[in-house]
C-alpha cells in the first residue's frame, strides 16, 4: 500500500508569528552589531519596518536621517526635525499632521510614532514609524523594537569598546620591548661591522624585519607561523649577543602553523624566558614546541633559569602590573577575551626550577582570521 505524504504547519498562529518576529530580528541584527551608520541603518530598516507592519519606516541619528524604507519618501525632511524633539525628551511620542506639515493630498501617512535609541544612557538616534493612525499598539511596538535596537547597538559599542582594549593592550606590548635589547641588538650588530661584515648585514635586516612585525599597524591576529619567524629573528639578535651561552631547540609541528593567535601573544613569552632564563644567570637553554593536540594547538616555552616565585606569577597574571613587567597578564586576558576563560596562561615555576608556560588555542575558533 503506498503512503501518502501531506504537508502539515507545526505549531499554532502564534507559534508562526513568533517565529518569523524572531527570524525578522534576526535578519536585522548583523548590521545594527556594526553601530549606527548609513550603512547599518540602510541593511537593517526594511527588516524594523517588517516588525512593526508600518507603511513607512525611518531611522535616524543625532544629526539627521540615515535610513527610510516604504513610501512618502518626501517625509525624509522631517526626520530630522522630528528626532530632535524626541531626543531631547528621551522617550517615545506621537507627531500628528501638524508636525509632519505634508502638502501631498493623496499621501496617507498623517501620523509618526518616535521612539529613542538608546546607547550607554545617552540617546543617539531615532527609531520613527510612519503610519496613517497611530494605535496604542503601534506606540508600544515602536517602543519594544527602538528597545532592541538599542541593545544592538550597545552590543557594537561593547564590541567597539574591545577593540579598542585589544589595540590600547598591543601598543601597551609594543612600548614594553626593551630598550636595552635594542641598544644590545646594535652593539652586537655593530660588533661585527669589521670582523664579519656579512653577519652583520644579516643581522641588520634580522632586526629591521623584527622591529617591523612588532610594531605593524594592520591586524588583531596572525598566524602561529609569523609569530614564530618574528620570535626567530629576535632569538638570533640574542645569540649574536650571548653566543653559545645561550641554547635554543625548536620543536613544531607543521600541521599548526596556520593557527589563527592573538598578534604579540607569544612573543612576550619568550622575552620573559630570555630576560629571567638567560640574562639573570648568564647563559641558559630555551625550548619553545607547538603541539598538534587534536582540535587544540598547544604552544610551550621553557627555560631552564632561575624560576619565580609561584605567588608572584599569579598576581602578575591578575593584573598587578608593577610585577608583570613582560606583559604576561596582558597576554593570559587577550588569549582569555578571544578564545575564553579555559584559554588562559598555564605557568609552571619555582625557585631554582625554571619556568615553563603554556598556551592553549582552538585551531578554529569563530571571528578569529589572522
Amino acid at each position: 500500500m503506498a503512503l501518502r505524504w501531506r504537508r502539515t504547519h507545526l505549531g499554532t498562529e502564534a507559534d508562526r508569528a513568533t517565529f518569523r518576529t524572531l527570524h525578522t530580528a534576526s535578519l536585522a541584527s548583523p548590521a545594527l552589531r556594526e553601530g549606527l551608520t548609513e550603512r547599518s541603518a540602510a541593511r537593517s530598516v526594511k527588516h524594523l519596518r517588517a516588525l512593526l507592519g508600518t507603511p513607512a519606516v525611518a531611522v535616524t541619528d543625532a544629526a539627521g536621517l540615515l535610513a527610510w524604507d516604504g513610501i512618502g519618501e518626501h517625509h525624509g525632511v522631517h526626520a530630522a526635525p522630528l528626532a530632535g524633539t524626541t531626543i531631547e525628551q528621551g522617550s517615545t511620542r506621537v507627531a500628528a499632521a501638524d508636525e509632519l506639515r505634508c502638502l501631498t493630498a493623496s499621501c496617507p501617512l498623517r501620523q509618526v510614532v518616535i521612539s529613542p535609541l538608546v546607547v550607554e544612557g545617552t540617546v543617539v538616534g531615532t527609531l520613527q514609524a510612519f503610519t496613517d493612525v497611530a494605535t496604542a499598539s503601534l506606540v508600544r511596538a515602536c517602543d519594544e523594537v527602538a528597545a532592541w535596537v538599542s541593545t544592538q547597538l550597545e552590543l557594537a559599542e561593547l564590541d567597539a569598546s574591545r577593540n579598542r582594549l585589544m589595540e590600547a593592550e598591543v601598543r601597551a606590548l609594543r612600548a614594553q620591548i626593551s630598550p636595552h635589547f635594542i641598544y644590545n641588538s646594535l652593539g652586537a650588530i655593530a660588533s661585527f661591522v669589521r670582523t664579519d661584515p656579512d653577519r652583520a648585514r644579516e643581522l641588520l635586516l634580522e632586526f629591521a624585519d623584527f622591529t617591523r612585525y612588532s610594531f605593524r599597524r594592520h591586524g588583531e591576529f596572525t598566524t602561529l607561523s609569523e609569530e614564530l619567524r618574528s620570535i626567530e629573528r629576535y632569538l638570533l639578535l640574542e645569540q649574536a649577543r650571548f653566543g653559545d651561552r645561550l641554547g635554543v631547540t625548536l620543536r613544531i609541528a607543521p600541521e599548526v602553523l596556520p593557527v589563527a593567535i592573538p598578534f604579540l601573544c607569544i612573543q612576550p613569552l619568550v622575552e620573559n624566558a630570555v630576560r629571567h632564563g638567560v640574562a639573570d644567570q648568564g647563559r641558559g637553554h630555551i625550548t619553545i614546541a607547538a603541539i598538534d593536540n587534536g582540535l587544540e594547538c598547544l604552544i610551550e616555552v621553557e627555560d631552564d633559569g632561575v624560576g619565580e616565585d609561584p605567588e608572584r606569577v599569579r598576581r602578575a597574571l591578575a593584573g598587578d602590573a608593577e610585577l608583570d613587567s613582560t606583559g604576561l597578564g596582558n597576554v593570559d586576558v587577550r588569549l582569555r577575551s578571544t578564545f575564553g576563560d579555559q584559554y588562559g596562561l598555564v605557568v609552571e615555576t619555582a625557585p631554582g626550577a625554571g619556568t615553563k608556560v603554556i598556551v592553549r588555542v582552538p585551531k578554529f575558533s569563530p571571528g578569529v582570521h589572522a
